[in-house]
């Protein structure tokens, strides 16, 4: 069964300090503090000092009943910049966060290029793509929602797949 390829692209504006954004992605131990939509990270290798090599293994629950979990590599970081790493397990591919400001706002792009690895995944993605694709929307909604929360700042921006606001 062939997998089936998505690609995310999900933009945040969030009233914060670069640093305070950096700071809370760059920590993935600690999303599901508040991230409701990430169950559990496991880190299963430390990495280098700037977190490059570093392997985390993520369970991810939306508002659909199933749970999508995989290992994500880093890859590379460059600090206030850019996140990037690979997915392998549930899903296999690339994540990319990107990380930029103007004036009080942080602005966070986070693009996510996938192919799914279960096989009832692929077999429903012919009908069920929205669906999954609406998943998706839904995670990436509520943790831009838990960050600004987090950081005691205003959410005043999201946009998926770039050039849709939600917000």
């Amino acid at each position: 069964m062939r997998a089936s390829e998505y690609r995310f692209v999900t933009v945040w504006k969030i009233e914060a300090s670069l640093e305070h954004v950096w700071n809370a992605i760059h920590d993935p131990a600690a999303w599901p503090q508040w991230w409701t939509c990430v169950e559990r990270v496991i880190e299963v290798e430390s990495g280098a000092d700037d977190g490059v090599g570093a392997l985390h293994r993520y369970t991810w629950k939306g508002r659909l009943p199933y749970r999508v979990r995989f290992d994500m590599r880093v890859t590379r970081v460059e600090p206030l910049v850019l996140l990037e790493g690979v997915a392998s397990g549930d899903v296999d591919g690339f994540g990319c966060w990107r990380f930029s400001s103007s004036g009080d706002v942080t602005i966070v792009r986070y693009e996510w290029r996938v192919r799914t690895g279960r096989g009832w995944m692929n077999l429903l993605a012919p009908i069920a793509r929205p669906l999954f694709e609406w998943n998706h929307d839904y995670v990436m909604q509520q943790g831009g929602e838990a960050l600004a929360k987090r950081l005691d700042a205003r959410l005043v921006g999201i946009a998926h797949r770039e050039g849709t606001q939600t917000r």
